[in-house]
């Protein structure tokens, strides 16, 4: 859908020439800048910032609002609806609030409908792209008009359901979309007249990255010329226009930080208290930002493993009323684990063309960073399996080379999809080999979806039972969204491994390589707290503590009932076979709001839960946690939905609450779902899960596309004024005079029948 989109924005900005300012205005762009124009390749219009666009089906209605002109009769409809860029008013504000490893961004601005005739009206689409290759996930977007108001909620699945039988609405929901593998999401404002200014304000949660002790954030913030109004021929400057960056650094007290900062933009500290750091930026500009909002913030200072345990009650309006704790573990500079790793990799036939590349490519970096001490193994599966090699072998450059031409001979892809058989061969290959002092791990690489996940879950459990560093990791990595997502993560969590995913095949290489390399470099395994022992009731998320990495920090919350400790002991394994013990002082998280910031996490882990649990009533019990939790923090799951609230007043003339009325829209579902085992078995490629904007253009479109379909649309009206239009003047005077001629035979025939007629 990310074509269509760049397609559909493209005929915008051509039908947008129609548009007429006035002979003293300029209506050339302003001087482009390098990054402008490389921020703006001819092929690719998607939005690198927060944006708004006119939807013209009738392109008609294109013209300014103000100075209205004669505009050349236009035949047809925009099938789907051209995207007029709009221009951006006012300021334009970003707020980012920095929690432990995540981040919370809010951008505010106004657009105004430039392009539509003050006695017409138009859909307009938001989009808004939310940087990284992991995506945001989307916490509420606020839209402001003179007349109207709109604002998404979340509703849970059961109302959804019953507001769309109270209403009669069984058609499927097409808006509220993400693209691009979660990295864009748009929403429809239905009817809105030209000349109108739209205030929005647009929030969503991020994940930070974190490398060698630095967090970083990208946030799009790259806005194209376009949206730059028009400026009079006699001015010289362009117009102000006021940019302001605000910059929140909450941390907690016993991790030390640095409070310089790396910025694109120039940030100045306002504020620096401890666990607090401010930053902002506040400047007139001739254009709006030409580059993406990119920083980063140094937290650890340390050699060594830093610890500490967080607490926060929670707050009047929480539905769970235990309290709250977080324990957090800062990677140091420590010895990292020898490993034995088995790749177990899908190679059925949906994994054709670009996500089986981008596996090999990922795969062929990993092995080649393999210390030769550490062994490793290859299973390539599809309704098959075959390995590289019988048993485990050492990574030498000769074994490698090997391994590389192995995978380009046997990573082909056919067939169908049958993960247990090559994980129980991957069990039984470290279980033989496994020893003191190194760690075995399994990565498994899949885009499909299986009948058997949960007795795979459950066989696993059998294997991994006694636990121990001869126990293997299971490390998890899925692609696009007809694989079951909860299932990988309910995996991993048994696995004491990680789980991460890619939605956008384009990314499989980058977020793969990083999950390989984070797995590649643990250095403390079998983490415990004794804090259970003090507690009346205990609940992680995850429920199983994975190992930590040098190439992450680590964080497990969860809620608790009883009295904490002052002091907790943390324990784990180092990889010489030593143990590693610290005793850390529990402390109160004041400006940390734990429920805001790990809630994505948890509510992931209550559903792969609920997926799995075999009893119903604890299925429920669990279903209505993570639903309590979706509608507590407004980050949406599988048994909630986002609903468009519109709010306007029944009299134009009156301002009053008591002549307002509430509209209610559902949009689509943003979870990620339970997989798609009839498209596994179809072997569909990852890339046509993604959805559609328009189906119901896509659908007359797959109507009509028969023979009779095709006649008929080559003998339509437009199409005849089209190809009239390129007949040169010979050829239309001899079919102006064949026409002429056959209409005078008919003229000729009728009179011969009224006057010889009975």
């Amino acid at each position: 859908m990310s074509g269509e989109l760049s397609r559909a924005i493209e005929l915008g900005l051509k039908l947008s020439k129609r548009i007429y300012y006035g002979k003293e205005v300029c209506v050339s762009a302003p001087p482009r800048t390098v990054s402008m124009m490389m921020a703006e390749p001819e092929t690719n219009y998607l939005p690198t910032a927060v944006m708004l666009y006119a939807e013209i089906e009738d392109p008609r209605v294109v013209d300014n609002p103000n100075v209205p002109s004669y505009q050349p009769y236009v035949h047809g409809r925009c099938q789907p609806p051209a995207l007029i860029p709009l221009h951006m008013h006012g300021n334009i504000s970003m707020k980012i609030d920095c929690h432990l490893d995540t981040a919370l961004v809010t951008i505010s601005g106004a657009w105004r409908v430039h392009c539509v005739n003050a006695n017409s009206t138009c859909n307009c689409r938001l989009a808004v792209p939310m940087g990284d290759l992991q995506g945001g996930c989307v916490v509420g977007v606020e839209v402001e008009s003179p007349l109207k108001s709109y604002r998404t909620e979340l509703v849970s699945s059961i109302e959804a359901a019953e507001h769309n039988n109270n209403n009669n609405n069984n058609n499927n929901i097409t808006d509220g979309v993400l693209i691009k593998g979660g990295r864009i999401y748009t929403l429809k404002i239905p009817q809105v007249e030209g000349g109108t200014q739209l205030s929005v304000r647009i929030t969503w949660s991020q994940k930070l990255l974190y490398q060698d002790g630095t967090f970083s954030l990208n946030v799009p913030f790259t806005f194209p010329s376009y949206v730059n109004i028009p400026v009079m021929k006699k001015k010289l400057l362009l117009s102000k226009k006021l940019e302001t960056i605000l910059v929140n650094i909450n941390v907690h007290p016993g991790v030390p930080t640095c409070h310089e900062i790396s910025s694109t933009h120039p940030l100045k500290i306002i504020r620096h208290e401890t666990g607090n750091i401010a930053f902002s930026c506040e400047r007139e500009v001739s254009t709006w930002s030409t580059n993406d909002f990119s920083f980063s913030y140094h937290v650890i200072s340390s050699s060594d493993i830093v610890c500490g345990v967080l607490l926060q009650s929670p707050s009047l309006d929480d539905y769970d009323q235990r309290e709250m704790f977080c324990l957090y573990l800062y990677p140091g500079q420590r010895k990292v684990f020898r490993k034995e790793v088995v790749f177990v990799v899908d190679t059925s036939a949906s994994m054709r063309g670009s996500p089986l590349e981008n596996v090999k490519t990922a795969l062929l970096a990993a092995l080649s960073k393999l210390n030769p001490l550490d062994t490793f193994n290859i299973i390539a599966f599809n309704g098959d399996s075959s390995s590289f090699s019988t048993s485990m072998v050492s990574a030498t450059k000769e074994v490698i080379e090997k391994a590389s031409d192995w995978i380009g001979m046997n990573f082909i892809a056919a067939g169908s999809t049958n993960i247990s058989t090559p994980l129980n061969q991957a069990i039984n290959m470290v279980s033989k080999t496994s020893s003191t002092g190194v760690l075995p791990i399994i990565f498994l690489i899949t885009d499909g979806s299986v009948e058997d996940e949960k007795d795979i879950c459950e066989a696993m459990k059998s294997h991994l039972l006694e636990g121990g560093l001869t126990s293997p990791r299971i490390w998890t990595f899925g692609i696009g969204s007809y694989c079951n997502h909860y299932f990988l993560q309910m995996l991993a969590q048994i696995g004491r491994g990680y789980y991460d995913a890619a939605f956008d095949v384009d990314s499989v290489n980058v977020l793969l390589e990083r999950l390989i390399s984070n797995a590649s470099k643990v250095i403390l395994a079998e983490i415990s707290f004794d804090a259970s022992k003090d507690l009346d009731s205990l609940e992680f998320h995850p429920f199983h503590i994975p190992d930590l990495s040098s190439g992450c920090p680590l964080f497990v919350s969860g809620r608790y009932c009883g009295n904490f400790p002052d002091f907790v002991e943390v324990g784990g394994t180092l990889a010489d076979s030593s143990s590693f013990v610290i005793q850390t002082k529990v402390q109160q998280a004041k400006d940390i709001p734990l429920d805001r910031a790990f809630a994505r996490r948890q509510i992931d882990a209550l559903t792969s839960h609920a997926w799995f649990t075999g009893s119903k009533p604890q299925e429920e019990k669990v279903c209505s946690s993570a639903t309590k939790l979706s509608l507590h923090s407004r980050v949406p799951s599988e048994y909630t939905r986002i609903t468009l609230m519109e709010t306007y007043s029944t009299d134009k003339l009156s301002a009053k609450s008591d002549s307002k009325q509430e509209k209610i829209t559902l949009l689509r579902s943003l979870g990620m779902g339970f997989g798609d085992v009839v498209a596994t078995a179809e072997n569909q490629p990852p890339e046509s899960a993604e959805p559609k904007l328009y189906e119901t253009q896509e659908m007359i479109f797959k109507v009509a596309s028969n023979c009779c379909g095709r006649v008929l649309d080559c003998c339509c009206c437009m199409c005849f004024i089209q190809a009239c239009n390129r007949l040169n003047d010979q050829c239309a005077i001899a079919l102006t005079q064949l026409c002429t001629i056959l209409a005078c035979f008919g003229c000729i025939e009728v009179c011969f029948d009224l006057c010889l007629g009975d």
